[in-house]
């Protein structure tokens, strides 16, 4: 312990540039924490400050030990208080960002149960689909789908997000079923246009890769737009599977061109990047992804149509969170 208590003094000194201030940093008298910097470069054998009548400076040796000391003692501070994390009960207020179709759809029964479950957590909920700044606008995490940009953020994937082309029945009686991606060029499509290329459609057929430019009557910033508009018979979408499986099992949209597959986002739990996660968030995020996981209760529908299944009566009901 003596060890700790000298390279204490020792970080102290440095950082305040004076034996004075460092001792009353420390509770200790200047004689004490002079006499532990003496032992300290008697028991190296090294010269770790340049001492004068006005200043203080680390020598070439003093300044590699300080880094090393820095490290340690930062280490032990961690350890300690992640051991105090793991049987602290998760606590205090959580600050969301989530994108608002997913928010609404998905978050909120979650949250629901989440907050059933851990009685001492409060949640700030910010439902919106503009990309904030975690750190900068005070988030402890966000609910972000896609190709993540902020690489300085842990990401915790917690469930496929899948996107799939549909219709409504009336439409494809009145227009016909596209077989293949290129026979959308004679389709209605309703376009959702906030991602770049928004008009050029790409699928993956066995190994080659297609993409088609569409084009249509209505395009919007919004999925649930887009969502209505193709229940109510006005075209053909593409559309994240957590947004349609409900419409999906119900036979209001049906999937078409199931052997082409467009590509696959994930949905992610992201936070800052720190070394020991608080309760708090470590909980939310360990509950979701126990909620949606790899085979997300929304795709259900999706899966089954796949495998030739037939739909039970227990699955056209739309099927429950996080089952």
């Amino acid at each position: 312990m003596d060890r700790l208590d000298d390279m204490l003094a020792f970080i102290k000194v440095v950082d305040t540039r004076s034996f004075t201030a460092a001792a009353e940093r420390l509770n200790l008298s200047k004689s004490v924490v002079s006499r532990r910097i003496a032992e300290l470069e008697n028991r190296l054998g090294a010269r770790l400050l340049n001492r004068t009548t006005r200043k203080l400076s680390l020598t070439e040796v003093g300044q590699a030990y300080y880094e090393r000391c820095s490290r340690i003692l930062t280490d032990l501070e961690e350890a300690e208080q992640a051991v105090a994390d793991l049987h602290a009960a998760p606590r205090g207020r959580l600050r969301i960002n989530a994108p608002v179709s997913f928010g609404m759809q998905h978050l909120a029964p979650a949250i629901a149960e989440f907050l059933a479950r851990y009685t001492s957590i409060e949640i700030e909920m910010d439902v919106n689909d503009r990309y904030v700044d975690l750190i900068d606008e005070g988030y402890d995490l966000a609910v972000r789908i896609g190709r993540l940009r902020d690489s300085s953020l842990i990401a915790k994937r917690l469930a496929p997000a899948r996107r799939v082309v549909c219709a409504s029945p009336a439409y494809l009686e009145k227009h016909g079923t596209p077989a293949t991606p290129e026979e959308l060029i004679n389709h209605n499509c309703l376009i959702y246009t906030n991602v770049p290329a928004a008009e050029q459609w790409q699928f993956r057929v066995g190994e080659e890769m297609r993409t088609v430019r569409v084009s249509g009557s209505l395009r919007a910033n919004n999925g649930d737009l887009l969502h209505a508009a193709a229940i109510a018979g006005v075209g053909i979408v593409v559309l994240p599977t957590f947004m349609v499986g409900q419409a999906l099992s119900t036979g209001a949209l049906k999937t078409l061109l199931l052997d082409c597959y467009m590509s696959e986002s994930n949905v992610y739990a992201v936070y800052p990047q720190n070394r020991h996660l608080s309760p708090k968030v470590r909980a939310f995020v360990d509950f979701l992804a126990e909620c949606f996981g790899p085979r997300p209760y929304w795709d259900c529908a999706l899966l089954q149509l796949e495998n030739g299944n037939a739909l039970t009566p227990a699955d056209l009901a739309g099927g429950g969170h996080g089952g």
